[in-house]
């Protein structure tokens, strides 16, 4: 199959998770004999095209006009890969089918599909009404109506959890045949010890001291001020304790303030932010990682930690909710309670025994359930199920009524 790709990010420009599941996706696809095009936001520093694990990267610049905020500036760089892709789609003809991640390439994906009679599909990694608990301005009003542009033009919708499903068909009303779960994934060779150690354990906790840890951006939304309200019982219990926040984000201030509020501060280390070497270090020398999430449509974080061998502690929010079994391959706290995260977080570190076999089956599962080669079958399943019902349909080509003599003077 031919498979034309629109992000926003892609490796090395990554700002959440998309980046990588696009990269990881996209490669296994690429294996398994498909050709795909990812057309994504470029700079100076990275070249305008290459191969990368067979799939070919096309990277563009937003139009280089002003833009007056975020929202203007997506219009430009939409633009930007629009003029690309024509070219891109000239070479790579016949293309089957356009596969578009989340509102901020909507409107390159709807100009390919109705310009060249496109299939297209969409995966939804987030909602604007999800990430901010409903939809409170005009920026955020605006931002749902194009996710739900997206959705309505798109053949089929692909999300990642039932979390996503509820919520696509809550919000945006979508029918149940038109959504299409595929889970996310994990490489575990991402995330293996690799040589020695790159960063020393004490430049981030004494000797005695058992590591906490949290990794990802800092925004309310990912629940660490949740944590930080966990610790003074954590510590009650267990004294040498030291959480470790890494990663950097908008709310890294208030976390702060919040620490020295609870007195907590020498019990706490900001790291801001880490590569993945240091992060893959921290996950090696912590005894539990802890993603107390208020809203997670799937949760990759914690794969990746079970895929690097650390015990996990997640909120029971979306899809963080069904990756983890409670007790059995990590603990689940309820959302937003420090009391219930704080149980969770303190069983692991006194009860190691059974903090060791939840990370066992964990990182077993990651491998049978999680794989990218089983999710990139279950990706080109749906493919080929939309390129099929592509070739029965009858595409009604607009046509101006100035060519067909029709306007009346």
């Amino acid at each position: 199959m031919k498979v034309l790709v629109f992000s926003w990010e892609y490796p090395p420009l990554s700002v959440g998770g998309l980046a990588q599941h696009v990269y990881d996706l996209t490669a296994a696809m690429a294996k398994q004999g498909d050709e795909l095009h990812v057309i994504t936001r470029g700079n100076p520093d990275l070249p305008e095209y290459e191969k990368v694990q067979g799939v070919h990267i096309h990277r563009v610049h937003p139009f280089r006009v002003s833009s007056t905020d975020f929202v203007t500036w997506v219009m430009q760089l939409n633009m930007a890969m629009i003029e690309r892709a024509i070219t891109v789609i000239e070479k790579m003809t016949p293309v089957d089918v356009v596969h578009a991640h989340d509102w901020l390439a909507t409107y390159a994906a709807k100009v390919c599909k109705h310009a060249y009679q496109l299939p297209l599909i969409s995966t939804i990694h987030a909602t604007e009404w999800g990430r901010h608990n409903g939809l409170h301005n005009d920026v955020q009003r605006h931002i749902s109506d194009i996710e739900w542009w997206l959705t309505y033009e798109s053949w089929r919708v692909i999300c990642c959890s039932n979390y996503m499903y509820g919520e696509l068909r809550h919000v945006f009303q979508l029918p149940e045949d038109k959504i299409r779960i595929i889970p996310n994934g994990v490489d575990p060779e991402n995330f293996k010890p690799k040589g020695t150690k790159n960063i020393r354990r004490e430049n981030y906790a004494a000797p005695g001291e058992k590591i906490v840890y949290y990794v990802g951006r800092l925004v309310p939304e990912k629940g660490v001020q949740v944590l930080l309200e966990a610790v003074p019982k954590i510590l009650r219990y267990h004294p040498n304790t030291k959480l470790v926040v890494a990663g950097k984000g908008p709310f890294e201030g208030e976390l702060r303030q919040q620490a020295g509020r609870l007195g907590i501060s020498n019990n706490v280390y900001f790291t801001g932010y880490v590569n993945d070497t240091a992060r893959n270090d921290l996950y090696r020398y912590a005894d539990v990682a802890v993603f107390p999430s208020l809203y997670e449509p799937f949760g990759i974080v914690a794969l990746e930690a079970m895929a690097a061998g650390t015990p996990v502690v997640v909120s029971d929010n979306g899809g963080l909710g069904e990756i983890v079994h409670h007790g059995v391959n990590g603990m689940k706290a309820y959302t937003g309670n420090p009391n219930s995260l704080a149980d969770c977080i303190l069983h692991c570190l006194m009860d190691p025994a059974a903090a060791r076999a939840m990370k066992e089956r964990a990182s077993e599962e990651v491998v049978t359930r999680y794989n990218w080669s089983r999710i990139a079958d279950e990706t080109r399943k749906v493919y080929r199920e939309v390129i099929e019902a592509n070739r029965n349909a009858v595409w009604q080509r607009r046509q101006d009524p100035c060519l067909l003599g029709k306007v009346s003077h």
